[in-house]
């Protein structure tokens, strides 16, 4: 297994924090957004125009289902944990993080929501969407990390010894 699946809102840092966890323990840093970009040949939030943020989620869940690799950091979209399905296979092939943050942090990183490919219903708000996560994070992660005023380096050291890496 050996793997770090980091999960958490966008925003906080996960591909971010994956690439520098990656290097410093030699592992392979895996964009679970990427990978759906790269396999439909679109950016996250054409994806979510085209099929709807229902069909978008059927998609991530599908991608996030077939991962398969060994000693990878795996960084996942902030709406991976709405996969059922891919969070146990996430469980299963790794050590699932929680990446978290405050919402006043999260506010400040994030600008347009759909610019990023952020999967928000109309209407819903980025505090909606944090309330409506959060609970989804704690109950998949096998750790939480508290990053709220923490260089990326703290972080990583954090990951690195909840781990036991």
């Amino acid at each position: 297994m050996g793997n770090i699946a980091l999960i958490g809102m966008p925003g906080a840092g996960k591909s971010t924090v994956g690439v520098v966890l990656a290097k410093r323990l030699g592992y392979r840093f895996l964009d679970s957004d990427l990978v759906i970009q790269e396999t439909y040949g679109k950016l996250l939030h054409e994806l979510i125009e085209e099929h709807g943020v229902d069909g978008f989620l059927e998609i991530e869940e599908w991608i996030n289902s077939g991962l398969n690799c060994d000693r990878c950091v795996i960084a996942t979209g902030g709406s991976a944990v709405y996969g059922e399905k891919a969070m146990r296979h996430l469980g299963e092939i790794a050590s699932v993080v929680y990446l978290k943050l405050p919402y006043a942090e999260i506010e400040e990183r994030l600008g347009d929501l759909n610019a990023r490919g952020v999967t928000v219903r109309p209407g819903q708000t980025l505090r909606d969407l944090y309330d409506e996560r959060a609970p989804l994070y704690e109950k998949y992660a096998d750790v939480t990390v508290e990053c709220g005023g923490l260089p990326i380096r703290e972080i990583v050291e954090r990951i690195e010894r909840a781990c036991g890496r």
